[in-house]
């Protein structure tokens, strides 16, 4: 069992690392501030390869794996979150889903300015009255000759209020059913198809430099030619890319305690009260000591289940539990980090407080935390009556 990584993840780990602490680190206090999205960085992330570090060189993409693509959002997200879960939308789910499921015509289309960062995508499932219970979703698409007719609407969509954001991969029921949910099917809704409309965009409490918005379909019309894969297995299709999904969740996560812990040496040692550094006091040294360990066992999960899966293996229940337990992890991590630099970690200011209000959501977004503790109760074994 080597936990070496290879000299390519080494070099993706360390180009990322340096890009994040001279590009994104000192502007990411005013992009929360302000919620301004920054193009530039886009653009800059784009040229150094990383949207499409996994996809295949065919379709625009380096070729590489999903090791070193979470590696790249881990140290991305260390820098400002905003733009790993850019990467985590972009490159794991949508990409993945194009690359995995869509025709040789779709991926011609749509998947080669995604990976090579050209063009942004997004995703769509969630819906007002379909969050956690997903398979409830109300949006409809049926066929009218050649094309698809949707009416609905998604919330909370990630990347897609970008002007450079291309498409959104939706589920729609496509076929209803007397009892049951019936046929729901994975489709790709190009965001300058007619009935397409961008909704409100949503006031966060944090990562406000992520463009989230709700999106609304009054008979919009796409061509047929795009349902992406099966039109009976859509929803299924759209929970396996999840799964990486998941995967990069904890790399965010995990890219924001590291980033926690940074901080919180730093001030440890240069913050004096009662003569002398605080680090020196058990207190805050045994906090620090503790955050630690959990982002090296957080690290250690997110890079199994990433492993796990360029091997082609089952990773289900690794990915769940690296989402999970990482998600879960930074939000006690970066609450400490708070505590150990007092009022100061409640000025805005001062990194920590940022990297607090971006925290909390990844215990949200791609499953929650009770939904993550559902499905690994599925794969022990435990019947639900």
């Amino acid at each position: 069992m080597d936990f070496n990584l290879s000299e390519e993840h080494r070099m993706i780990r360390d180009m990322c690392r340096e890009f994040a602490r001279n590009v994104i680190v000192p502007r990411a206090h005013e992009i929360d501030k302000t919620g301004d999205y920054a193009y530039d960085i886009i653009e800059q992330m784009a040229e150094l390869g990383m949207m499409g570090i996994p996809i295949s060189e065919k379709y625009g993409g380096s070729g590489g794996d999903w090791v070193g693509m979470h590696l790249c959002i881990e140290e991305i997200s260390r820098g400002d979150a905003t733009f790993g879960a850019l990467l985590d939308v972009n490159t794991s789910i949508v990409a993945q889903e194009l690359e995995v499921f869509g025709t040789e015509e779709q991926k011609q289309k749509y998947l080669v300015p995604i990976a090579k960062g050209e063009k942004i995508g997004a995703f769509g499932m969630t819906e007002p009255d379909a969050g956690s219970d997903a398979g409830s979703i109300r949006t409809s698409a049926y066929l009218d000759g050649n094309e698809w007719i949707i009416n609905g609407n998604k919330q909370f969509i990630t990347n897609i209020g970008l002007k450079n954001a291309s498409i959104i991969i939706i589920t729609a029921v496509t076929k209803r059913a007397k009892r049951g949910r019936g046929r729901i099917s994975t489709l790709i809704v190009p965001k300058e198809s007619p009935g397409f409309m961008l909704g409100k965009r949503y006031d966060k409490i944090g990562l406000n430099g992520s463009a989230t918005h709700e999106v609304i379909f009054e008979d919009c019309r796409i061509p047929r030619a795009n349902l992406l894969g099966d039109p009976s297995k859509g929803f299924a299709q759209h929970l396996s890319v999840l799964q990486t999904g998941r995967i990069s969740i904890a790399a965010i996560a995990t890219g924001i305690a590291t980033a926690c812990l940074d901080e919180c040496i730093k001030y440890a040692k240069e913050r004096v009260q009662f003569g002398r550094p605080i680090g020196s006091f058990q207190a805050i040294k045994f906090k620090i000591a503790d955050m630690a360990v959990c982002i090296e066992l957080a690290r250690n999960q997110y890079l199994k289940a990433a492993w796990l899966k360029d091997q082609g293996m089952k990773h289900a229940f690794e990915a769940t539990v690296a989402k999970l337990y990482a998600s879960e992890m930074v939000e006690r991590v970066a609450s400490d980090a708070v505590q150990i630099h007092g009022g100061y970690g409640y000025m805005a200011e001062f990194p920590v407080s940022r990297y607090y209000k971006g925290a909390k959501v990844l215990q949200i977004v791609e499953g929650t935390s009770e939904i993550m503790r559902i499905i690994l109760s599925r794969e022990l074994g435990i019947p639900e009556y």
